[in-house]
């Protein structure tokens, strides 16, 4: 049965992906790579723009009491859906579900104002100095740190068993191979990527895997978790129906 390695943190996100997985008929091997530390800050409340890049910032900045700010903006459907669910409305969702397409969204609009951008210790600079470039005033508030589970890495120790692997940023390819070279399989971890179908959900993602040594297969067009997985067992299948024909030509 074909294997795919998935690296979403260990809440309802890895309870989603796995069943998503099973239900386009492969095995999900799961290694959660990504935990969640709050920082206890809230978002300002004195901002003409909010971003939120994420369904965790949501959660935690409500939580927080958090009342609203401006115009809300979220990084992509999902961010914008537990928008929906705590209480809040987006008001403006980037046609491309990336800080580019963010910046690329906002920056004919946002020179002057005072831009509020709530998200992890892990945020891409592309966000804030793209919109600084644009003339806005930009502030950052932390509102978790996004660290590795001790207990991550089980992915690597089947690494011969993978036929497709899921980065959904570049932490999760830098855990993976943290945890690799903690297990003195970095090298083989890699190699055995190499041999499977690896997806990336976003160009940011994909360069670090490619930094590394590790070649990306898959990037789909739209920037979300469903379409990844999709996305690359569609390319596993298709390459299993090359190999049978290949297999079943006379030689």
């Amino acid at each position: 049965m074909t294997a795919i390695a998935v690296f979403r943190p260990n809440d309802d996100r890895m309870t989603h992906a796995v069943s998503l997985l099973e239900e386009l008929g492969v095995e999900p091997i799961a290694d959660p790579m990504l935990a969640v530390e709050p920082t206890g800050a809230v978002p300002r409340e004195d901002a003409d723009y909010t971003i939120l890049t994420s369904k965790t910032g949501v959660e935690l900045a409500a939580e927080s009491g958090w009342s609203g700010s401006g115009t809300i903006c979220a990084i992509g459907d999902s961010t914008a859906g537990s928008l929906d669910d705590h209480g809040y409305a987006a008001d403006i969702v980037p046609d491309e579900f990336s800080s580019r397409g963010l910046v690329a969204s906002l920056a004919d609009r946002v020179d002057g104002t005072r831009i509020e951008v709530a998200r992890s210790d892990h945020g891409s600079s592309l966000l804030t100095d793209g919109l600084a470039n644009a003339g806005a005033y930009v502030h950052e508030t932390v509102l978790y740190r996004l660290v590795r589970p001790p207990e991550a890495g089980v992915s690597s120790e089947r690494i011969d068993a993978i036929d497709g692997a899921l980065f959904t940023s570049s932490l999760t390819v830098e855990h993976f191979l943290d945890a690799a070279q903690e297990r003195d399989s970095r090298e083989a971890a890699i190699e055995g990527l190499n041999n499977a179908i690896v997806g990336a959900i976003g160009e940011p993602t994909q360069k670090t895997a490619e930094a590394a040594g590790i070649a990306v297969d898959a990037i789909p067009k739209r920037a979300d978790f469903e379409t990844l997985a999709r996305t690359v067992v569609d390319d596993i299948e298709a390459q299993e129906k090359r190999q049978t024909r290949y297999d079943a030509t006379p030689r």
